[in-house]
């Protein structure tokens, strides 16, 4: 996006892609430990993947914009569909295809980067009729066929739903009137909670080795999780050239027996029931203490990184806020049609629980958009009231 600024106005913006690792003079003077670092004048204004009504904010305000971005539409008007899609990662993406395929219009809002999880992840090799792909080039794959039936909105963030008689949705850029809504707003990286962690996210902290591990190789970090997305990323970094330790909790692994061979073969080293009680560092990480959950012993080791991969936790306010139901551990209750307690709200993804696999949400995002356009065509809410 500063390239595409740049090629638009050269008048008033000029931009510069720089290699971190070879321009290591660079990347210490602005304490760069994470990619994408953007730097405008001098200061630092963003730590990752932004939209582009966000970056387009800091370019003019040098800072974080606040919340929300100006409405396209003017107060009072609103744009009618058929489905509203809330998401725009592997289930929301299929079930703009099968809606719209269907014959209702929809719109797929997605107030972050389009993609999900899956964008960030290094590879899939478990994806039918795919041996071994990128997550980013699977996804992208998945977007431009999306593209070719639904319009899909990038930057726009879902505010309010409100499901009483016609539904009207509510978001940083305008409303929407619609017959359904399919949330598909997946699930967001776990947090350690430890000391350091907020501090030094994106100084030696990251969630994705995607993104950040080309900056580390020769060096030391470790990665914490032991399932399959943290052994995928530990072997990851692994083939980088970056020295990685993984920390995990348990005397055993989550990982699929596969994952364990390659991650054994490659001779990683594993520190066994063991946590990280916290993250050291002034203004980038330099270590971190290791906890032993058995003993109970500490001990600090000098790192340079730390990747972490302990899980997510549902992306569920909107659901909350919407009243649909949801489980103990916070994900969407949603039957064996993706229809949740609320009638013409269905649910598809990460966000339901479960099995998470692109797989699974890509089967669910389908039998979404199927449910309901028999539903708008035979509403059962409505057979029910007359019992």
């Amino acid at each position: 996006m500063a390239v595409a600024s740049a090629l638009e106005r050269p008048d008033l913006i000029t931009a510069e892609i720089v290699e971190a690792s070879e321009n290591e003079d660079l990347a210490v003077k602005y304490e760069v430990s994470s990619v994408p670092h953007t730097v405008i004048n001098g200061k630092t204004v963003s730590l990752g993947v932004d939209t582009q009504d966000a970056f387009i904010g800091k370019i003019l305000t040098l800072q974080e914009p606040a919340a929300g971005v100006p409405p396209l539409v003017r107060e009072g008007e609103e744009a009618h569909v058929d489905i509203v899609i809330v998401g725009a990662g592997p289930g929301g993406l299929t079930a703009a295809i099968y809606g719209e395929r269907s014959g209702l219009k929809c719109v797929v809002l997605e107030k972050g980067v389009v993609g999900g999880q899956v964008a960030l992840t290094p590879v899939v090799e478990n994806y039918p009729g795919l041996t071994r792909v990128a997550g980013k080039s699977l996804v992208d794959l998945m977007a431009q066929h999306a593209r070719q039936y639904a319009h899909i909105h990038q930057g726009e963030e879902v505010l309010e739903i409100k499901p009483n008689g016609q539904i009207k949705v509510s978001t940083n850029r305008g409303k929407y009137i619609c017959r359904a809504v399919i949330l598909a707003t997946g699930a967001k990286h776990r947090k350690l909670g430890v000391p350091g962690e907020e501090r030094l996210y994106g100084r030696g902290v990251s969630y994705c080795a995607t993104c950040d591990g080309y900056f580390y190789k020769g060096k030391k970090v470790i990665m914490v999780g032991g399932g399959n997305s943290a052994v995928t990323e530990a072997l990851y970094l692994d083939s980088l050239g970056v020295g990685v330790t993984l920390v995990h909790r348990k005397d055993k692994l989550r990982a699929e027996l596969r994952l364990q061979e390659s991650l054994f073969s490659r001779k990683i080293p594993v520190f066994w029931n063991s946590g990280v009680g916290e993250i050291l560092g002034d203004k980038i990480v330099t270590g971190v203490r290791i906890e032993n959950t058995k003993t109970g012993k500490t001990e600090e080791m000098p790192v340079d990184g730390v990747f972490i991969s302990i899980g997510y936790e549902p992306v569920n306010e909107l659901a909350q806020k919407t009243g649909v139901e949801l489980d103990e551990a916070g994900y969407v209750k949603a039957d064996r049609r993706q229809r949740t307690n609320v009638p013409r709200i269905y649910a598809a993804g990460d966000i339901t629980g479960g099995v998470k696999q692109i797989v699974t949400a890509v089967g669910q995002g389908a039998v979404a958009a199927m449910a309901a356009f028999e539903d708008l065509a035979n509403p059962y809410w409505k057979e029910k009231e007359a019992v």
